[in-house]
């Protein structure tokens, strides 16, 4: 799927709340689910989901560099959010037979490292997509 190039948005990148943004993002994630269905790379989903956010009129990045602070040094080491969300909502896409501990303690240290306040940790690979959207939140 081409990326279309990011045109002006009628929703004022400002003007939604990370709670607003995330129903939005759970309706995406359940028409992507709906249209693909299970057993598909991640990349696919990535890919759905950002067209689906884009016609939601959302301003959405993707790969987004995430630098790591150590003894205040910045640490470029390859950390990428798969999805960012009016520069407020973080998105993890997964694609696995189950979701680990790890992956939630991955996406709360990305939290922490952006600053942001709301993540969604999802899981396409299931037959029940509704048990698989987690929601993270970075106690600042």
């Amino acid at each position: 799927m081409d990326e279309v190039p990011e045109k002006s948005h009628d929703i004022a990148e400002g003007s939604l709340t990370e709670n607003e943004i995330s129903y939005m993002i759970r309706g995406a994630i359940f028409e992507v689910c709906n249209n693909l269905g299970p057993g598909l790379l991640e990349s696919v989903y990535v890919a759905a989901l950002v067209f689906e956010l884009r016609q939601a009129k959302l301003k959405v990045q993707t790969e987004v560099p995430v630098p790591a602070i150590y003894e205040n040094q910045r640490l470029e080491l390859g950390f990428r959010l798969d999805i960012l969300v009016n520069d407020l909502v973080i998105i993890e896409v997964k694609s696995i037979d189950q979701i680990a501990e790890v992956h939630h303690k991955v996406v709360l240290t990305y939290l922490k490292l952006t600053g942001k306040k709301l993540a969604i940790l999802v899981n396409f690979n299931t037959d029940d997509i509704s048990k698989s959207i987690f929601r993270k939140m970075n106690g600042l």
